[in-house]
């Protein structure tokens, strides 16, 4: 019997030592979680009968260390949650990995190339459907300008120009003059000019040239004792600039919204517009609220999806698939949806991953343990085959 229980006692300590092994070479694995082995004891009826390894628990609530990678499309969840991923026959898998990539369809994957969960691109405050990150790789359309953004300090110190009437081709018929770019409906350039004079002690007359065209429309800016601009002069009106191209006409309007009339210097502190040409794909990256941020030629980036990471009412009963990968089962309940940072999901910490959480002092000191336990048991079956081979020289 002694003999039994001593070697059901070595081969439970070659499981715990297998646990152990496993732990110590995963200890550089992103997102690896350390298991430990539980022993139990064995009975015949009331009798013990020996020591079996009676489950493996995995510790999946202590987080490893965050290690920063600077890599745009790898992240780390600092707290509780899962990345969400679907394999080819359709199965969810959950980890803790945050390696991805853009596959060659314009997919969002992860590093064993299944197709990341998320929400499509949002409504509004409302998320987009649940599913895989669809990535636009090709071309996005040109936006035509309806707005350009105007502030600057129209000098107090100007004079009226002594240049009458107004000629743009004579610069001292006004006092400044600057351009601003607007976007055609087909993502051509074209030029407003706008010619600043001044016409009163707080007042200045801005006249729209378009394309080098002679200016056919103005407006006139009007500031108070302070220098502060009026609020009826703050935006120029409804402007039109008709294309010779093709494209649609361009209906804008300029805000010059936080423009002075100071002494001193004449500044321009903004000139931009909102639109844009068209673009090419150039890449993507993660922001930290999950958000899947296309990137393009044209310096306009896209939010195109939200990653999805998953919570459960008892992750340490996931079932593992590797050593970084689990799936749900009735246990561990149902996966809880939701967005970085929301509900019980953690926060993403982007250009990082989450480091293994093995603890490489307290696996040695078990691997102490385990060898100690194994010599013991070792003794027995040695004592336990002495004392049959001086029993069977007795009998003898």
């Amino acid at each position: 019997m002694s003999f039994n229980i001593a070697l059901s006692g070595i081969q439970a300590i070659n499981e715990q030592l297998e646990a152990v092994s496993n732990n110590i070479a995963n200890s550089s694995t992103y997102g690896f979680k350390s298991s430990r082995a539980n022993f139990s004891a064995m009975y015949a009826g009331e009798q013990a009968n020996g020591v079996s390894v009676g489950s493996l628990t995995q510790n999946i609530g202590t987080n490893g260390s965050v290690e920063s990678t600077g890599r745009s499309l790898d992240a780390a969840i600092e707290g509780r949650g899962f990345f969400v991923s679907r394999d080819t026959t359709g199965a969810m898998s959950y980890s803790r990995v945050g390696i991805f990539a853009a596959d060659k369809d314009g997919n969002l994957v992860d590093a064993a190339n299944r197709r990341v969960q998320g929400y499509g691109p949002s409504v509004g405050t409302t998320l987009g459907t649940m599913g895989d990150i669809k990535i636009p790789t090709g071309q996005i359309a040109a936006k035509a300008s309806t707005e350009v953004n105007f502030v600057g300090n129209l000098s107090a110190d100007w004079t009226p120009p002594t240049t009458t009437p107004f000629n743009a081709n004579d610069p001292s018929s006004y006092n400044m003059v600057k351009q601003s770019v607007l976007y055609d409906s087909l993502g051509t350039q074209h030029t407003v000019s706008q010619y600043f004079v001044k016409s009163g002690n707080n007042s200045v007359t801005v006249r729209y040239g378009f394309d080098g065209a002679a200016p056919a429309a103005s407006k006139a800016l009007t500031f108070n004792a302070q220098g502060q601009l009026d609020a009826a002069s703050t935006n120029s009106g409804p402007l039109t600039l008709t294309p010779t191209n093709g494209a649609a006409a361009i209906g804008f309007s300029v805000d010059y919204t936080g423009s002075t009339q100071f002494a001193g210097e004449a500044t321009s502190t903004t000139n931009s517009t909102d639109g844009y040409a068209s673009g090419s794909y150039v890449g993507v990256e993660l922001a930290s609220d999950g958000s899947v941020v296309a990137r393009y030629s044209n310096e306009q980036k896209q939010t195109v999806g939200t990653i999805a990471l998953a919570t459960f009412g008892n992750e340490g009963a996931l079932t593992a698939t590797s050593d970084t990968s689990w799936q749900a089962n009735a246990a561990s309940g149902l996966a809880l949806m939701g967005t970085p940072g929301t509900g019980l999901a953690g926060k993403l910490n982007t250009g990082a991953l989450e480091g293994s959480n093995v603890d490489i002092t307290s696996e040695l000191v078990g691997l102490m343990t385990s060898q100690r336990n194994y010599q013991a048991n070792s003794k027995v079956i040695t004592t336990e085959n002495q004392m049959m081979q001086t029993l069977m020289q007795a009998l003898g």
